[in-house]
């Protein structure tokens, strides 16, 4: 059972998810919960290590903001305690759950079980409290991995433990074809397949952390996205063969935080996308879609593609700096953009995805500035005014409306 910032926002939504987990073992199963800092606990850990010092050492920063978990941990521990349940809290050098030596953005390499499982059989099903988002590097110290880690965290010690289920509670009460707040008639998904999962969460739907659904459809561990607060069914996140019928879209992620490079002029000839995207790659700048138009009279080329609105104006410096090394004439960049996707396993076996979907954007007048595609996906760059009405009329497009 994992709950997030929001569901331990304060003591007594501890105390909710102590009763919710009371529940559980009353039920007789084994149990180990991962929990979040209190919401808005990590933000601030994080801005008093930018107080300090912009630029901060790594190893430090973990130190500070590994924290606010540790707070959690301890209070949910208690509750349990008072409510009559065996239970005691972990933290990450206990077990230990050792991670690479990247400070800030960490991987877990093992976790050690066999404290948990013993505690299980021998402390009648004392429940385990772990905090997410840590781990122990090979050299000692306190690891973070990254913001949404402790999704992370439960999907990984799911799968040491080889859990029947990995149970994420949330603020919403699981995953749905869309955004409910940008579609009132967006509908809850009751199973979508680990696949399809990973390209909705890396396209923009903020449900899971991507590296978690990842690292669920490797080891197949069987998630549920489920809400904290209403007692209501949620999504089973499952191997595609648990799906008995496919739709041919399943939902319609999005995402605002989208921004378009285009160099212009660019030589064509080997080695020019190699010196762009190596440059980017060394800077840590992560690269999404890629578009090369056909080459020019003068054989020159353009070469579109697409970086993280914060990335932007880093990635345009770097662009200007390369400019002689890489020979293009022109740079134009533009966050004004949104990028809309559509996912489904489904789109496997049925013909005529990309005509529907290019129709009915269409039909709204919207017109597409890039486009990529995949197995099971389709993303198209667009206007950044249009992302509401382009959503709207896919969601109805594939049938989607609740």
């Amino acid at each position: 059972m994992k709950f997030g910032g929001t569901s331990v926002g304060h003591i007594e939504r501890i105390r909710h998810v102590a009763a919710r987990v009371k529940r559980a073992w009353d039920a007789g199963h084994e149990i180990a919960v991962v929990v979040s800092a209190m919401s808005g606990e990590t933000n601030r850990l994080v801005e008093l290590c930018k107080a300090a010092h912009p630029l901060h050492d790594l190893r430090e920063y973990d130190t500070v903001v590994s924290t606010g978990e540790q707070v959690t941990v301890g209070l949910l521990a208690i509750m349990l305690q008072s409510l009559g349940v065996e239970a005691r809290s972990w933290l990450a050098w206990q077990l230990p759950i050792t991670t690479s030596n990247a400070h800030g953005n960490a991987n877990i390499e093992t976790i050690e079980t066999a404290s948990l499982i013993e505690r299980f059989a021998s402390h009648d099903r004392q429940v385990a409290v772990l905090p997410g988002f840590q781990g122990l590097s090979p050299l000692g110290r306190v690891t973070t991995l990254g913001r949404g880690g402790s999704d992370t965290s439960a999907v990984a010690l799911a799968a040491a433990l080889h859990a029947d289920r990995c149970d994420i509670y949330t603020d919403v009460d699981g995953v749905y074809t869309t955004d409910p707040r940008l579609v009132p008639n967006a509908r809850k998904i009751d199973k979508i397949s680990h696949e399809e999962m990973l390209e909705m969460a890396s396209l923009g739907a903020k449900v899971l952390q991507t590296r978690s659904v990842a690292l669920a459809m490797r080891h197949q561990v069987p998630l549920q996205v489920l809400s904290s607060f209403d007692d209501t069914p949620g999504t089973f996140i499952v191997p595609e063969e648990e799906i008995m019928e496919d739709a041919t879209v399943t939902g319609i992620p999005f995402s605002k935080a989208e921004a378009r490079i285009t160099l212009s002029g660019v030589p064509d000839r080997p080695g020019s996308s190699a010196d762009i995207f190596t440059s980017l790659g060394d800077a840590g700048i992560n690269v999404d879609m890629i578009v090369q138009s056909q080459t020019q009279e003068n054989g020159a080329t353009d070469m579109t593609f697409t970086v993280t609105d914060t990335d932007m104006e880093r990635a345009v410096a770097l662009m200007e700096a390369k400019r002689a090394a890489i020979g293009y004439t022109s740079l134009v960049a533009d966050d004004k953009v949104a990028k809309v996707s559509i996912v489904g396993v489904g789109m496997r076996t049925n013909s005529g995805v990309a005509q529907t979907m290019f129709t009915a954007l269409a039909d709204k007048g919207i017109n597409i500035q890039v486009i990529t595609t995949s197995e099971i996906k389709v993303s198209v760059l667009i206007g950044e005014e249009y992302l509401e009405l382009a959503v709207r009329a896919l969601h109805s497009a594939f049938g989607l409306d609740a």
